[in-house]
């Protein structure tokens, strides 16, 4: 039986994007609320029951979405938009799924991934706040814009939040946010 993501009377958490602003602040404001809702999903819930995955043959789980995510950002901003030399945390071209196969129901990997989460989170912000929305990166796909890089982070937090949705009614009956 599904229950209330938050009981009746308790706040919602996440910080609401801003209804009138200029269009870095609606797009980090929204990045932000993504991230929260990801948090949200996973929240009070024990290193085990992220790391569990959903149905057969998937092995897709919380925990996997946290490092997924967290690679995503990762990939896009500290490679493309800070051009650092980086390497993924988690995609390996003989593992491509190891954000999710390798996720183990620790306190450890559970404290690491959410570490790796932030610490990924806070440089996209800064670069994102600092870097002109117009500035243009080489990716596969042809010429890029920050302004196209932060819709695709915010569909691919979208998109994976629906499966959050999922697991967390699997794992406790948890639904709504």
């Amino acid at each position: 039986m599904s229950k209330a993501m938050f009981a009746e009377g308790d706040a919602d958490p996440r910080t609401d994007p801003p209804g009138e602003a200029g269009e870095r602040e609606i797009l980090l404001g929204f990045l932000r609320f993504q991230r929260e809702t990801l948090e949200l999903k996973c929240s009070g819930l024990n290193p085990e029951q992220l790391a569990r995955r959903s149905v057969e043959p998937s092995g897709m789980s919380l925990l996997g979405l946290v490092r997924h995510l967290s690679d995503v950002e990762r990939g896009w901003i500290r490679s493309r938009v800070a051009q650092q030399e980086v390497e993924p945390r988690f995609w390996r071209a003989d593992a491509e799924d190891a954000a999710f196969d390798e996720a183990e129901g620790t306190p450890e990997c559970v404290e690491a991934a959410w570490a790796f989460f932030r610490d990924e989170a806070a440089l996209t912000d800064r670069f994102a706040a600092e870097t002109p929305l117009e500035a243009t990166y080489e990716h596969w796909q042809g010429t890029l814009s920050l302004r196209w890089i932060l819709h695709h982070l915010l569909n691919e937090y979208a998109r994976h939040n629906g499966h959050a949705d999922l697991l967390r009614e699997r794992i406790d009956g948890r639904v709504g946010a």
